[in-house]
């Protein structure tokens, strides 16, 4: 247990601010400071907003996440961040945070890829994962088919949302509705007592000419729009839940439906699902229907896990020390836009950093933490 990595992971991409500690493939604390209500009356998430939410929740979040873990600073083996993708401002936020801990306590830093950690996580519940991974990611920002031979090296792009996430569909759909943000588990809580089968809505890309594995929500998001405000100009009731369930079923049903189709085309017997619309539970439920039927094992992390927090950075970072991957050196940068084929940030070791980075350390262990 001891020789396991003992890693702390930053997540700052959007409004969470996520701090977590984790040994190996075990969760030893998971902090978070959401400023979700913050935005709640922008309709949206505001970035300046994030960014300064963000700055003020770091440091306690770490020391609560290192006391609940019982663990101190220097006991750590790594501090991993997200560099990337995210909100620019909010990401810089974590990187530099992480900065500065692994410069002051001379440890090796981690950039990782926020997709990345988000199929990570699920080693914290479900222990390593197999090797091929296929994992459908499916958040606010992102909706994405990945096949990963291996997490900290290899993450191939299968498919991709070419407009609108599931997530931002969610929220729109009950900003139409009223219903207030974020809409994901309100409408997953509606649709309960709906009919998924009252309202034939369209689903994005299924044609046989169609890219198998992309997905598109804007054409499904503007007929729901459409369908609400035909009612509502006729002086009709709109039948929320009715509408809350079909929509959903529309989402639901293409996600999975395209997810098991590649694991079969794949030959991967099992299929993992992550992100924050990974909590909701029709689209669990109709997984593990469609899994089972076509003998593929379904891994989904717990519903705390599949939003985004600190403790998938930390997993994807032990795995990274523990496969010997090469640190990232105090150049790492925030990138927004960080592909998903780049599952962590290298340090750039052809330019003599290696030598600064220990020098960095040595002093570093000397003066501050003395």
């Amino acid at each position: 247990m001891a020789d396991e990595p003992l890693v702390l992971g930053i997540e700052t991409s959007c409004d969470e601010t996520g701090v977590g500690v984790v040994r190996g493939t075990t969760l030893l604390a998971d902090a978070i400071a959401s400023s979700v209500d913050e935005h709640a009356r922008f309709g949206g998430v505001v970035p300046e907003v994030a960014s300064r939410a963000h700055l003020e929740a770091m440091v306690p979040a770490i020391e609560r996440a290192l006391k609940e873990a019982g663990v101190t600073a220097r006991d750590l083996d790594g501090i991993a961040v997200t560099a990337g993708p995210g909100l620019a401002g909010a990401l810089l936020v974590g990187v530099s945070a992480a900065k500065a801990y692994a410069y002051a306590l001379g440890k090796p830093l981690y950039g990782v890829n926020h997709l990345a950690s988000h199929i990570c996580v699920d080693q914290l519940e479900h222990g390593p994962l197999p090797e091929p991974t296929m994992a459908l990611l499916v958040s606010g920002g992102h909706s994405s088919l990945l096949l990963a031979p291996d997490i900290t090296a290899d993450v191939r792009p299968m498919g991709a949302t070419i407009d609108d996430a599931a997530g931002e569909a969610f929220d729109k759909i009950a900003r139409v509705l009223n219903l207030g943000f974020p809409g994901g588990p309100v409408i997953d809580r509606l649709a309960k007592e709906g009919d998924p089968e009252a309202i034939a809505f369209p689903r994005g890309l299924t044609g046989p000419r169609d890219p198998a594995y992309d997905f598109s929500f804007s054409g499904l998001k503007t007929a729901v729009a459409r369908w609400i405000e035909a009612k509502r100009n006729a002086g009709e009731d709109v039948p929320v839940r009715d509408v809350a369930a079909s929509f959903q079923e529309a989402v639901v049903d293409v996600l999975t439906r395209k997810a098991v189709r590649a694991c079969k085309d794949e030959g991967v017997d099992h299929l993992m699902i992550g992100g924050g619309v990974a909590a909701n539970s029709r689209l669990r439920a109709m997984a593990e229907e469609r899994c089972e039927r076509a003998g593929i094992r379904l891994r989904v992390p717990r519903p705390k896990l599949c939003t985004d927090n600190g403790a998938m950075v930390a997993a994807l970072g032990a795995e990274m020390v523990a496969r010997n991957r090469p640190a990232s050196d105090w150049e790492l940068s925030a990138d927004s836009s960080l592909p998903v084929t780049d599952p962590h940030v290298p340090g750039d070791h052809h330019h003599g950093h290696v030598h600064d980075h220990d020098h960095v350390h040595e002093i570093s262990k000397d003066n501050l933490y003395s």
